[in-house]
């Protein structure tokens, strides 16, 4: 599933106390104010959090201001987020609301949105699904009127070809994709913040749905938020009730000692896992076969197979299935 429509909600789902569940991936964008000019040029910078964790969302974030206020961008002090201290990423965060030519979009891909998408029939693979929500940020902020004349991306593999589809499917914007983006653009560092920053929050205040007392404001969840119809803060009762055990999930890579002690823990034989965990990931089907229950399924052989009613007879190669419903070729579609 790739994530939702545009939302101009005033508050971020991850500004929320408790922050709502987060059942499906969905798109929020800043509010833009009336003083900015969308006309003039803009530049903007993508980044992503969360690409390899077996834990929480993906997310994929923009930010985006006019290009004459690009000189006082490189004053504010973004840069790439995992060389920063938690302390300065919450400064810089606030920096968004203090600077009102900055504005961010985000894409957050749900744990659930993500494992789906990659066990499908016709698999929608991890890199896809971040191409789609790159696209879909630089859309989205063209469909408010912004006139966006650059771009950096901080490279999604191979840049050169990365770049090259990029510049097909907008000619009208200069796109700049390169490793280390966040680091050599500060625009491109204002959007890791962004990303990691709400990926973070998501990890350090995760609310199972599951868990009983979540209730309807586990289902209203994000959608509430980014809807508008929600206030700017939630029932505890209705989120991360009070009392709660405190859960330890580490960093949420797979590499992490407290991830896979999390991991281990949690895990129930029969149903597996709650929704903050990546299902499809490689570390979880080890674990599942190990310490799941296994599950047969029994064939029942006295069952007429469904795929005769598809195989070809005697009766000019037809299906049976064809001939009951009248049904006959027209040609190649």
């Amino acid at each position: 599933m790739s994530p939702a429509g545009p939302s101009t909600h005033p508050v971020d789902p991850v500004n929320l106390s408790p922050i709502p569940p987060l059942l499906d991936s969905y798109s929020f964008h800043s509010s833009l104010n009336d003083s900015l000019d969308k006309t003039e040029a803009w530049i903007m910078g993508i980044d992503e959090a969360g690409r390899g964790p077996v834990l929480g969302p993906m997310v994929y974030a923009a930010a985006y201001c006019p290009l004459s206020f690009k000189s006082p961008l490189e004053d504010i002090g973004f840069d790439d987020s995992k060389a920063l201290s938690a302390d300065t990423r919450q400064a810089l965060w606030d920096a968004f609301d203090t600077h009102t030519p900055l504005c961010y979009s985000s894409a957050t891909l749900s744990p659930q949105s993500i494992s789906a998408n990659m066990l499908r029939r016709v698999p929608i693979n991890l890199n896809r699904q971040a191409e789609e929500a790159t696209v879909g940020l630089i859309q989205d902020a063209l469909d408010r009127g912004i006139n966006i004349k650059e771009c950096y991306v901080d490279a999604l593999g191979p840049a050169p070809q990365w770049q090259a589809r990029l510049s097909a499917m907008f000619p009208t914007i200069s796109f700049t994709v390169c490793p280390k983006a966040d680091s050599l653009f500060k625009i491109v560092g204002a959007a890791s913040i962004v990303a990691k920053v709400t990926r973070d929050r998501y990890i350090e205040h995760w609310v199972d749905p599951e868990c009983a007392g979540a209730g309807a404001g586990a289902s209203a969840g994000v959608s509430a938020a980014i809807n508008g119809n929600g206030d700017d803060t939630m029932d505890v009762e209705e989120g991360q009730g009070k009392g709660q055990d405190e859960v330890i999930r580490g960093s949420g890579y797979p590499s992490d000692p407290r991830t896979q002690a999390f991991l281990k823990e949690s895990l129930d034989p029969v149903f597996g896992y709650k929704g903050i965990v990546r299902f499809s990931w490689a570390t979880v089907k080890v674990l599942l076969d190990k310490q799941g229950v296994e599950c047969k399924w029994t064939d029942d052989a006295a069952q007429p197979s469904a795929a005769g009613w598809f195989s070809a007879d005697a009766d000019n190669a037809r299906p049976k299935m064809w001939r009951d419903l009248g049904v006959s070729g027209v040609g190649e579609l």
